[in-house]
């Protein structure tokens, strides 16, 4: 019979710490959302606002001041305008002018019986016979809920973006502060920036890749005649940056309206093969491609993420869940301690290709760490 795997005490204890630790901080961080969600959007803002400088800095004559005013402004307003576009957008297509909330009953009716006479069923139920059994005025409650709090969590998350562009003054003379030596803020420097270079490959991916999709979306449904084709464009674009939840709404949200507003039901038919054509030739193509090594996360990862971000901080966290994931295996490739989770976390097997092991703890076959001239570890 094989002998059990021991571990030794001292290991045992690291990981029973480490384990209680992340139950803590998963409860904290839940029982925080209110305060942490807003403040995690408001740094996503803020690498986006710094990538933006940059790129403005490189394209314009403008200096590094000026490209960083232009980019601020641009990421707000680009913030604000994604707001009230879908707000008014929703009010505009369920308005009374859009003729969608009178036909709406009949249709769904319509649709039932041609189910029920498609199976050979007799006295199909009603729109009417269905609602009654939903709470209709707990769902209208929730609806003006999330409004509300997407309103005020827009509001601190301007507040938390505020204190944060004041705070990169110091920045600068903390990190020398908590690294006074050259070797271990080269090393923490270097994380920031893969950090960020995921986070921006991740954006920069998910906006080109959405807009191609948005472009043949358009033209399909502009074709096909779908009331406020502009309002579903947009909304497919946002929904974008959720995994697997924002193509399911992406593919079916805009034929299950097409049902509603034409008579036939070819327009939907139309629309679900293709828009899931669309999705599935950019998803599968197209999208890999661009990926790279930005995006080096793996898919069982990516679920996982979304599930438990989207638990803890609704829509707001399923947004966040990628981003979220490519920090954490950026933060923890970086240790030794820690590398073989960022390992788990990555699509195949290196978190970052361009170094087979991190710099930071790294040792030789006899177990001593060893640094090289300039300071820095060197791998075994």
């Amino acid at each position: 019979m094989k002998s059990p795997v021991t571990m030794q005490p001292s290991a045992v204890s690291r990981n029973a710490a480490a384990l209680i630790a992340t139950v803590a901080a998963g409860a904290a961080i839940y029982w925080l959302r209110d305060i942490l969600t807003p403040l995690a959007m408001a740094i996503f803002l803020l690498i986006m606002i710094d990538g933006a400088k940059r790129s403005v800095a490189a394209r314009t004559p403008l200096n590094d001041r000026w490209a960083g005013v232009t980019a601020l402004i641009l990421v707000v307003l680009a913030f604000f305008a994604s707001i009230a576009i879908i707000v008014n957008g929703a009010a505009g297509f369920f308005g009374e002018a859009s003729g969608v909330s009178q036909n709406i009953g009949p249709r769904i009716d319509q649709i039932i019986r041609d189910a029920y006479g498609l199976v050979r069923l007799n006295d199909p139920p009603t729109a009417q016979d269905l609602i009654n059994g939903v709470d209709i005025r707990g769902y209208l409650t929730g609806m003006a809920v999330q409004a509300q709090g997407i309103a005020s969590g827009s509001f601190f998350v301007m507040v938390y973006l505020g204190f944060l562009l004041a705070s990169q003054i110091g920045f600068r003379r903390k990190i020398v502060a908590m690294f006074p030596l050259k070797n271990q803020r080269d090393e923490a420097v270097a994380v920031f920036h893969r950090v960020r270079g995921g986070v921006e490959g991740y954006i920069w991916v998910q906006t080109v890749t959405g807009a191609m999709i948005c472009l043949a979306a358009w033209i399909l449904m502009r074709a096909v005649g779908l009331q406020n084709a502009e309002f579903w464009t947009f909304v497919i674009f946002i929904v974008g940056f959720i995994p697997v939840l924002g193509g399911a709404v992406a593919g079916l949200a805009p034929p299950l309206f097409a049902l509603v507003q034409f008579p036939s039901y070819w327009p939907a038919l139309i629309l679900l093969v293709g828009l899931q054509t669309i999705l599935f030739i950019v998803g599968n193509l197209v999208q890999p491609r661009m990926q790279g090594d930005n995006q080096n996360i793996d898919p069982v990862v990516v679920l996982l993420s979304l599930a438990f971000w989207g638990k803890l901080w609704g829509v707001v966290g399923m947004f966040l869940s990628t981003p979220l994931a490519v920090m954490a295996m950026a933060i923890l490739a970086d240790f030794q301690g820690s590398r073989w989770m960022a390992i788990l976390l990555s699509g195949d097997g290196e978190p970052y290709a361009d170094e087979a092991r991190p710099r930071r703890d790294s040792v030789d076959r006899t177990g001593e760490a060893r640094t090289d001239e300039d300071g820095t570890g060197a791998g075994a």
